[in-house]
């Protein structure tokens, strides 16, 4: 797997678009049908807002260090990229507690 590859096809995340002009013929004959004007209203969840925070974040700068990541491929070529495997294995049990941990909230 080439990191950078991965991280390219990441990109940056799409706003959906709202398409009027089909909205708006199933709108009327909805409408129609049921002889009421009827108004559509959008609310944004907390998470939503979030997301839209960090991808405008995100926008403005680097998603990661570069010059890291070559330190990283060329200990990797070189053969002497070790693992601290303690240290995995501790960040893979706090994510799991905190999976696992009901939503406070």
């Amino acid at each position: 797997m080439n990191i950078s590859d991965s991280i390219k096809k990441l990109g940056t995340v799409d706003k959906p678009v709202l398409d009027k002009s089909s909205n708006s013929k199933s709108s009327e004959k909805t409408a129609g049908a049921s002889g009421n004007a009827s108004s559509d209203n959008v609310t944004l969840s907390a998470a939503s807002v979030q997301l839209q925070s960090l991808e405008a974040g995100l926008a403005n700068g680097e998603v990661f260090d570069t010059n890291k990541v070559e330190e990283i491929k060329a200990a990797i070529a070189r053969g002497d990229f070790s693992v601290d495997t303690a240290k995995v294995a501790d960040g893979l049990l706090q994510t799991v507690k905190d999976l696992i941990q009901p939503n406070k909230g």
